[in-house]
């Protein structure tokens, strides 16, 4: 499928931390540090799926450690080295064929989505780019712990994941040099095969943690509010919503009056649209449905305009630190013909939600004569919205 990938490389053992455990299943928090890092990539609204490379051993560890994401996430044993487990994922992911591909460190729970989101653009444009930051410190070179020269640190960056690549050119790259090479880092595959890489600027938060001082230094950062950024998760409601006919001039839908030989009945302005698509933003967030913060036996909202309700429902996800990713209405008709007034539509509900047209999908569709819509008794909608809020423990 095209679209964007994520290989979290999870097959190490962390042997420098002394732990029984391989590190990126002991706890930062209240979850583990692989857990943190797959959060990331499944909140993102970019990463259309990813898979986990682990050890052949870890199946049950991943499913003790790593629940949430049991049935989320595709699975993929590794092999001797990094660069053996990261062409396993990749080799995995030939028959879906992503137009790109992130590939990241399990041990990196600290990546941005700004980060993420700058890789991924760079790689849909054909590029390969990684996550770096620069080189503050003085650099000294030595022999036997005494030093015999300075290094220039001008132009030097530490190299982090999440690493990004159009799909083919880093798979072609991994099976190019499997034999008799060890690269540190896919960067390195992809200019060893005359691949050109830029840089995307991270930050030092963006640690990869590999020593007991390092996990030190992420529990404080998962426990300091300062740091801590919350992770976000999605969610999806459906909304249905049903008006019928009654004599008048216009039917009001999606926000915009279109002329019909009817309009439709309701205790406000009956636009069937926004109340299936309210009730979808409500559900999503579950916090009741329309009539529990509109009731119609409330006068103060006889013949009221249907876009506040849909407002309501936006603040409520924006109060909660989310935010409203797309939402797609069908309204199921005869007449009126919703094609002629669909961009009006479109432009109207991206207002409403502060949100891109390019994130709203308005269709309609007939029901071949069939049921009270076919005798062209009244309209029908549904509506899916997808949402981001901050995840729950």
């Amino acid at each position: 499928m095209p679209g964007t990938w994520a290989v979290i490389v999870a097959a190490g053992r962390g042997s420098r931390l002394g732990s029984e455990v391989p590190k990126q299943y002991l706890l930062l928090g209240k979850h583990s540090i692989l857990t943190h890092t797959l959060r990331k990539f499944s909140s993102h609204p970019s990463v259309d799926g990813i898979i986990v490379v682990i050890h052949p051993d870890d199946e049950q560890l991943f499913g003790m450690y790593c629940t949430e994401f049991k049935n989320k996430v595709r699975l993929q044993h590794g092999g001797d080295t990094r660069q053996d487990s990261v062409r396993n994922g990749l080799l995995a992911l030939k028959s879906d064929a992503p137009d790109c591909v992130l590939i990241h460190d399990a041990a990196r729970p600290f990546v941005t989505n700004e980060v993420i989101t700058q890789l991924i653009k760079s790689a849909n444009n054909g590029d390969a780019a990684i996550a770096a930051t620069p080189v503050v410190d003085s650099l000294k070179y030595t022999a036997n712990n005494t030093i015999e020269k300075n290094v220039e640190r001008a132009g030097l960056w530490h190299a982090q994941t999440p690493q990004a690549f159009p799909y083919k050119m880093i798979l072609d790259a991994h099976i190019s040099t499997s034999k008799g090479n060890d690269y540190t880092d896919d960067a390195a595959v992809a200019e060893a095969c005359g691949h050109s890489v830029s840089l995307v600027t991270s930050d030092r938060n963006n640690l990869k943690i590999t020593t007991n001082e390092d996990l030190k230094l992420a529990e404080k950062m998962i426990s300091s509010p300062s740091t801590n950024r919350k992770t976000m998760e999605s969610r999806t409601g459906l909304g249905y919503d049903v008006h019928c006919f009654e004599d008048g001039d216009h039917v009001t839908l999606c926000g915009v009056d279109v002329p019909h030989t009817r309009k439709l009945k309701g205790h406000s302005d009956a636009d069937v649209g926004l109340h299936a698509l309210t009730d979808a933003i409500l559900g999503a967030i579950c916090e009741g449905d329309i009539g529990t913060h509109f009731p119609p036996s409330d006068p103060q909202w006889k013949g009221a305009m249907s876009d506040q309700f849909l407002e309501f429902a936006k603040n409520r996800v924006t109060t909660r630190g989310g935010k409203i990713i797309h939402v797609d209405v069908t309204l199921v008709c005869e007449k009126p013909k919703i094609g002629p007034h669909r961009e009006n539509m479109v432009a109207r509900m991206a207002e409403i939600l502060d949100i891109s047209p390019s994130r709203v999908s308005i269709k309609a569709t007939t029901s071949e004569r069939l049921g009270f819509t076919g005798r062209e008794e009244g309209i029908a909608a549904q509506a899916v919205a997808t949402i981001q809020i901050p995840a729950e423990d």
